[in-house]
């Protein structure tokens, strides 16, 4: 751990301090615009570059595309943070916001499934890999950058305005996409309309790239180059000596790892339950989401602010355990208050799988083959499309499956029969039919949504995210020594963040698919919370009082 050491400042902010971090935020949050496009435009990419599979599949397809762009960020963590801490944290972070912006350009205009086939979904995961790689990078640069500008007494409330650029960078991204879905109508926005927010990105590349290249180098980084102090072997010295390794673990399990999944649950997976589950249409869904940040994103600031007073440790814990007490009573709140329509059907007609278990198979499907051809299969498959509760039953080995919606039962059919298609479209047809009988709605009735009810829930919702990631930035940067700085904190975050955070959305989807409970997919980020409550109390330390620069 860094000795005591910073200045203490109690005067206003100079002009320069201001620009280190408008420039820093402000090129962070034109990645985040990026690096979420994908996630927000999920449902017209999967139609796009994964039309060549079934839809269910291909939705799933296109979660782990997205999801791919998490899995490398480690990656993109140890190649820039290697950089940053050899180079420079200036020129690293350049680096990497020119690799994000073309990355989002090329997927604007490339062509879809239908044009050039598998080419598609291949350059599509790509560009994705890449986008993980840059920021993989950009974060703990910009976040070593600030707090190595900032005064020991304000760090945590410097570093919060980095925190605000992963929010607004969404909020942006879902303001930019009502735009244009209202200017060019659904129908067009359906067919091309939804590029024009990736095409848009090489306009924001280049406001980036030119603020950027105002900014000097960090002061604590010219320090430790001008004394020869720079690490020749930042990774080894970071991983491979156990005084540094051990504080990298105690940082992904005792503080990311938790944050990530209350930060992915508040901001991401709130979006997915409307659109996908609740069947909300996809323009209010935005508004709302778009609203409960604009409401929240200030506390990420309250709450950095706040941890330079009473430290970072408390605001971090109780924001990951009252998020896991809060999830599942905040998550029915949403349904009640969204389609209500839906909630009085489950309640009043609710249906149950009848099956035999060993023809279920776990609804998740990562490389788009399965057809779920059982009859288990198809009726599972069939309500977990279109988002509903559903219980379980065992059924005697050799029966079909059945579906049975209140008192009125739906027979399902053998997938490899050959007249399957031809029993699928009854099916289709039957079921449909009884679920609307039963009072289930094929869409949320925008009459009966409460907005205001719902907005307070998604905005307590980003209201833990704001405990848990506003004070991350400060307390990452104070645990590891500065030479090697920019490594230490970037994979524990980035592990945290694009593993534990990114595949939650799959996870959590295929969760609910398997268990038929539309809540159920909420157990992933809860046991996750938990458990970072668990080992942050027990293992990690306060560094609210710890130096940005070791001079030893």
């Amino acid at each position: 751990m860094a000795t005591v050491e910073g200045r203490i400042s109690h005067a206003p902010m100079t002009g320069e301090e201001k620009k280190v971090i408008f420039a820093s935020s402000l090129g962070t949050v034109f990645e985040w615009y990026d690096f979420y496009l994908a996630g927000s435009l999920a449902v017209y990419i999967s139609r796009t570059f994964f039309s060549g599979v079934n839809p269910t599949a291909g939705f799933i397809f296109t979660l782990l595309g997205f999801a791919a762009g998490f899995a490398v960020r480690p990656f993109g963590a140890i190649v820039f943070g290697r950089l940053g801490d050899m180079v420079g944290r200036k020129y690293t972070f350049l680096v990497t916001i020119v690799i994000m912006g073309l990355s989002t350009f090329v997927i604007g205009f490339l062509p879809g499934y239908a044009s050039i086939g598998i080419a598609a979904p291949v350059i599509f995961i790509a560009m994705r890999l890449l986008q993980g790689l840059a920021l993989g990078g950009e974060y703990g640069g910009a976040a070593t950058y600030v707090a190595e500008h900032a005064p020991a007494n304000k760090r945590g409330a410097w570093t919060a305005w980095i925190q605000t650029t992963a929010t607004l960078g969404l909020f942006v991204s879902l303001l930019v996409i009502l735009a244009v879905r209202t200017a060019v109508g659904e129908e067009t926005f359906g067919a091309w309309g939804w590029r024009v927010p990736f095409l848009a990105s090489i306009i924001l590349l280049g406001i980036s790239v030119w603020i950027r290249m105002q900014l000097h180098e960090s002061p604590v980084f010219e320090r430790i180059k001008a004394e020869g102090k720079t690490s020749k072997a930042p990774l080894t010295e970071a991983f491979g000596q156990w005084k540094n390794l051990k504080i990298v673990l105690l940082a992904l399990f005792g503080l990311t790892a938790g944050q990530a999944v209350v930060w992915y649950t508040g901001q991401f997976y709130t979006l997915f339950f409307l659109t996908q589950t609740l069947k909300v249409d996809g323009t209010s869904a935005n508004i709302m989401v778009a609203v409960a940040l604009l409401i929240g994103t200030p506390f990420f600031v309250f709450f950095g602010s706040l941890s330079d007073r009473i430290g970072r440790k408390p605001i971090i814990m109780t924001g990951c355990l009252i998020a896991a007490l809060c999830y599942f009573p905040l998550f029915k709140a949403l349904a009640h208050y969204t389609n209500p329509t839906l909630e009085a059907a489950t309640l009043k007609s609710p249906i149950v799988v009848i099956a035999n278990p060993d023809e279920c198979s776990f609804q998740f499907n990562p490389v788009g083959t399965s057809k779920f051809t059982s009859s288990c299969d198809i009726a599972k498959s069939a309500l977990s499309k279109s988002g509903l509760n559903y219980e379980n039953l065992a059924a005697p080995a050799g029966t079909l499956a059945q579906i049975k919606v209140g008192e009125t039962v739906v027979e399902t059919y053998d997938g490899k029969a050959a007249d399957a298609k031809a029993k699928g479209a009854a099916f289709d047809k039957t079921l449909s039919g009884t679920l609307k009988s039963a009072g289930y709605p094929a869409k949320a009735d925008p009459a009966l949504i409460n907005w205001p009810m719902a907005i307070v829930v998604l905005t307590i919702l980003v209201i833990f995210v704001t405990m848990v990631y506003g004070p991350i930035a400060a307390m990452l940067v104070e645990m590891f020594p500065a030479r090697i700085r920019y490594t230490s904190m970037s994979l524990p975050y980035h592990i945290g963040n694009g593993w534990f955070g990114g595949f939650l959305p799959a996870t959590a989807f295929a969760i609910v698919a398997a268990k038929g409970n539309i809540y159920s997919g909420l157990w992933y980020p809860i046991v996750i919370a938990l458990a970072t409550f668990v080992i942050g109390m027990l293992f990690v330390k306060e560094t609210r009082n710890s130096a940005v620069y070791d001079s030893d």
